[in-house]
């Protein structure tokens, strides 16, 4: 299992960072995602990000399973045009979490979001997961620290 994860961990850490908006509206929801695919059905592309989309994104309806496995799940739509942009894994199943998986649990709809390549300010380079800040220190992230104490903790 060890083998694994550090496997999962180096496969993630090469990835690049994109950041999202909301194809309705072009509303910025995600500033730290990662192309992904769907654990339950690989033929599905997605992303997901590490950070809950702080009043980016509202969760709507309850929560549901799908067929592929039992997760438990909500859809988020965006903040400001209310457009269904992906849900969020309110409980992992174990066959999930036991899988190789990058442990985010925000994910973004391909054909509902537009992605672009996330930038160093300083350098212009484009980020990937093994030099993007934590989220506590990522500043293009990082609300006010007032706002920040009311937050849910970063899962990376």
């Amino acid at each position: 299992m060890d083998h694994l994860n550090a496997e999962c961990e180096t496969r993630y850490d090469e990835k690049k960072v994109v950041q999202l908006q909301c194809k309705g509206c072009e509303n910025f929801i995600c500033y730290r995602g990662m192309r992904a695919i769907l654990l339950a059905d690989t033929s599905v592309e997605l992303y997901s990000t590490d950070l809950p989309p702080y009043q980016a994104v509202e969760l709507v309806g309850r929560d549901y399973s799908t067929s592929n496995c039992d997760c438990r799940i909500r859809d988020v739509a965006c903040g400001h045009c209310g457009n269904t942009v992906g849900y969020h894994v309110t409980l992992p199943c174990r066959c999930c979490l036991n899988s190789c998986n990058n442990g985010h649990f925000w994910m973004f709809h391909s054909d509902s979001t537009v992605p672009s390549a996330r930038l160093e300010i300083a350098s212009m380079r484009r980020y990937n997961w093994s030099n993007l800040p934590p989220c506590n220190d990522d500043p293009t992230v990082n609300p006010p620290a007032v706002v920040r104490s009311k937050l849910p903790v970063c899962f990376r």
